[in-house]
């Protein structure tokens, strides 16, 4: 089973019909954006949970994790009809789509990973040209984390950003 591209508008019309809409993005990344009414299913979680619905809708930031996982979305619909929203969460609002925000919302971690990772690269590298070479063991160290992570799929600065306090509780939708 082939799973199409629909657009934002016919994706809500297909709403307005009874059809179930996923989010395959993390559960932080729909805590923090997400269309009105859209389930959230990560998409390391799409096999193991059953989905309702007749007709599902598909869902990601910009189309482009849900474009790579159309297989696995058609075998997480199990036969039934299911649609890629074009352009995600992005082209939902480019088509002037109502989404809801949470208000006070930190970004996402992944970006924060990148931003801090980087952040300490550079001040490993400038420390190591300008007070001692020794400083350029922090940016290997980073370094050698970015590429466990990668390999492993496990993140411990992500881990560690993650109780950091502008990273706890729940922010509140406006």
């Amino acid at each position: 089973m082939t799973v199409r591209t629909i657009s934002p508008a016919e994706a809500r019309r297909l709403i307005d019909q009874g059809a179930r809409l996923i989010d395959i993005r993390d559960a932080d990344e729909h805590a923090r954006e997400r269309i009105a009414g859209a389930t959230s299913v990560p998409l390391s979680q799409l096999l193991e949970r059953p989905l309702k619905g007749d007709i599902l809708l598909f869902h990601c930031r910009s189309g482009l994790r849900t474009a790579q996982a159309a297989d696995r979305l058609a075998a997480a619909a199990g036969g039934r009809d299911c649609y890629i929203v074009e352009g995600g969460l992005s082209g939902w609002q480019r088509a002037g789509q109502p989404v809801e925000k949470a208000k006070g919302a930190p970004i996402e971690m992944q970006r924060q990973v990148m931003i801090a990772a980087g952040g300490l690269v550079l001040l490993g590298t400038l420390m190591s040209l300008f007070i001692a070479p020794a400083w350029i063991g922090m940016a290997i160290f980073v370094g050698a984390g970015l590429m466990f992570a990668g390999i492993s799929g496990f993140c411990g600065m992500a881990r560690l950003l993650a109780m950091m306090p502008w990273n706890r509780g729940t922010p509140s939708l406006g």
